[in-house]
Formats: structure tokens, C-alpha cells, sequence
């Protein structure tokens, strides 16, 4: 009985050691207070229609505007909604700087559009394989900010080629994840980090373009500052929105003068894709790099996503002229984006529960 006990004491203490052992231990921890649960609404287009919602970045605050998104998506269209966060397994509260963990990653196995907001993730490979499932089934992908380097996976793991940047023999997977699925990883802050912030112009050859009904030029506007992208996007990308950058942080403030503008760098853009070996239909992605909790008070930005899963999961017809309703479901009061101390995320001690209607 010593013998054991001795063991069982080693071994507790293996799984709980970071970084080795926090994969098999946050595997251990799911449970299903860790996720957030929303149905939707009867009789609405997104009805019977199933969105998995990812966060996972320590700056932009997904764990925030995801919950806020899904209840837009729930209450007034109809979708039924699975918010998934990055939980630490020790104290079992959202941590987003915990990177090997977020539990009900198995829910993607019945959805029909994942939405992404990951950023630099190493997961434990059970996690892993379920997001793999999914793409090789050809699920639809809807990507926000960070998402193009959603992941930074060792190169002796089993997913290293979804690591951002992968340069590895996989030829498909050439900088991973954000290059293959979305269409761009991470290059540059385009824009001056917290100096210039974004507003949205839409492309003229697409102005017709379903997700973008509703939206005018200026109607997107984010603090957050607009990505630098590789032109042209690959494949069958098409560019609907451009990044114009903007001498400040207001939205009425003028565009800046010089290269940054010149040409513009998208900020959304479609296209699909069909993982090597699969003999599936190919996704379709709708990707912004947009997309931070502040970001989403605007209402150009939040109809454009929200018009984007819709075309995703094939229910454009849906949308009307004028576009969609997307008023914000109160509470919403977003925290300015920014990274913070793991301290910080003690101190917080949130939890997916906090985010369910009062």
C-alpha cells in the first residue's frame, strides 16, 4: 500500500508540472461548467444550426466578445451556440495566458461553423484532433484577429504544421493554421499599435457581396490597428473589406498620408479550403482580422461578422438588403484589450457561468 500511495503521489505530481505534463492534465480537467451553453430561439434562419466558438488570446478579450457574439447569434437569429474559453487547470477559472488548455473542443464534432480566436495556442493533441476532425469533414471557419496565428505548436508534436509559421515537409500546411485554412498568418501590426486605428472600406467589385449588405464605407471601425497581410491573398481568396488606417484612435479621425495606405491591406476576406487526403466538400472561410471586445461595439463590424457566419453555413439568401439586426444583448461593457499578469486572471476568477444572462 506504501508502494502505491508513493506512486500515485509521484504521479499526481507529474501531471500537474508545467510545461510537460499540463496537456494530460488539463485533459483530466474538462468538466461541463467549463463551457458556455446557448440555444437558440425557435423559427429563425440559424434554427437547428450549431456555431462552436473558440477564444483563447491573452490581448483582445475573445473571452468577452465571443460570449457577446453567440448571444447575438442565439436571441436574434436563431443559432444554437457552444462558447468554448481557455480554462487553467488548477484553479479552473478562464485564464487566457494558460495556452494547453481549453476543454469542449468535442462539440465541433456535430457544428456547423467554428468561429476562431485563438492566439499562439499549444494544445494537448485530444484537443488537437478535434479541431482536425472538423476541418477534414470541411466545416465552415470563421476567423477574428489573432486566429491567423491562432497556434504555436513544438515541432516534435503531433500538430506542429498548425504552429504559425510551420515550415515544416507539409506542404499544405505551410505556415500553419492562419496561412493554410485562413489566408494569412501573422506578418506585422500595419498599423502603429494603440496610435492608428481602422476603418473599414468595402471593395468595389464587391459591394454586391452578401456579407457586406448593410455596410457602408466608414460603418467598421476598431481601435485596434489593421494587420499586415502578403498581396495577393492566396487561392481563391477575395478580398470584401480594406484596412484603411487612420491617424488616430477616433473614428472620425482622417486617414493617415504615405505607404500605409498605399495600397490598403484587407481586413476580410473569403475563401475555402480541402486538407490534403480528404475526399470531402471544401470550407468556406470567412476570415477578419478584426475583432477585439472593443472592436465589436461597432455595429459595421458586428453585421459583418455576423453576415459572415451566416454565409459560411450557406443562408445568404437570408440576409436582406439592409442587412442584418445585430443590436448589442446587454451587459456588454468590454475591457480595452492588452495583456495582463497571470495574477491578474487569479484576481478576476471568471467563469463561464458569469457570462449567462442574469
Amino acid at each position: 500500500m506504501k508502494l502505491k500511495s508513493c506512486f500515485l503521489l509521484v504521479l499526481l505530481f507529474w501531471l500537474t508540472s508545467e510545461p510537460l505534463a499540463s496537456g494530460i492534465a488539463a485533459e483530466l480537467a474538462e468538466k461541463a461548467e467549463d463551457i458556455l451553453v446557448i440555444d437558440g430561439c425557435p423559427n429563425r434562419p440559424g434554427t437547428e444550426k450549431k456555431v462552436v466558438l473558440v477564444s483563447g488570446d491573452e490581448e483582445y478579450r475573445s473571452e468577452e466578445v465571443l460570449p457577446q457574439l453567440a448571444k447575438i447569434l442565439s436571441q436574434q437569429h436563431g443559432f444554437d451556440c457552444v462558447v468554448l474559453f481557455a480554462i487553467h487547470p488548477e484553479t479552473q477559472k478562464i485564464d487566457p495566458n494558460f495556452r494547453h488548455h481549453i476543454p469542449g473542443l468535442q462539440h465541433l464534432h456535430n457544428a456547423d461553423v467554428m468561429v476562431i480566436a485563438t492566439r499562439f495556442r499549444d494544445l494537448p493533441d485530444k484537443q488537437m484532433m478535434q479541431i482536425d476532425h472538423f476541418l477534414r469533414r470541411g466545416g465552415a471557419v470563421v476567423g477574428m484577429r489573432t486566429a491567423t496565428h491562432g497556434f504555436n505548436i513544438p515541432a516534435a508534436k503531433t500538430y506542429a504544421h498548425y504552429g504559425n509559421g510551420y515550415q515544416g515537409e507539409k506542404e499544405f500546411w505551410r505556415g500553419g493554421f492562419g496561412r493554410a485554412i485562413l489566408g494569412e498568418k501573422w506578418i506585422s501590426h500595419h498599423g502603429s499599435h494603440r496610435h492608428e486605428s481602422t476603418r473599414g472600406l468595402i471593395a468595389g467589385n464587391e459591394r454586391n457581396h452578401p456579407i457586406v449588405r448593410g455596410i457602408n464605407d466608414g460603418d467598421i471601425w476598431g481601435p485596434t490597428d489593421v494587420y499586415g497581410v502578403r498581396l495577393p491573398l492566396p487561392g481563391d481568396s477575395q478580398t470584401l473589406v480594406f484596412g484603411q488606417v487612420l491617424k488616430g484612435m477616433k473614428p472620425t479621425d482622417p486617414p493617415l498620408s504615405g505607404e500605409k495606405n498605399k495600397p490598403l491591406m484587407p481586413i476580410a476576406w473569403t475563401k475555402s479550403y480541402r486538407l490534403p487526403g480528404s475526399h470531402n466538400r471544401k470550407g468556406k472561410v470567412f476570415n477578419t482580422t478584426m475583432g477585439s471586445s472593443n472592436d465589436f461595439l461597432s455595429e459595421g463590424l458586428r453585421r459583418l461578422i455576423v453576415q459572415g457566419i451566416f454565409w459560411t453555413c450557406g443562408l445568404e439568401t437570408s440576409i436582406p438588403l439592409q442587412g442584418l439586426r445585430v443590436e448589442i444583448v446587454p451587459p456588454y461593457q468590454p475591457t480595452d484589450f492588452g495583456f495582463r499578469s497571470d495574477e491578474d486572471w487569479i484576481n478576476k476568477s471568471l467563469q463561464p457561468a458569469d457570462f449567462h444572462q442574469p
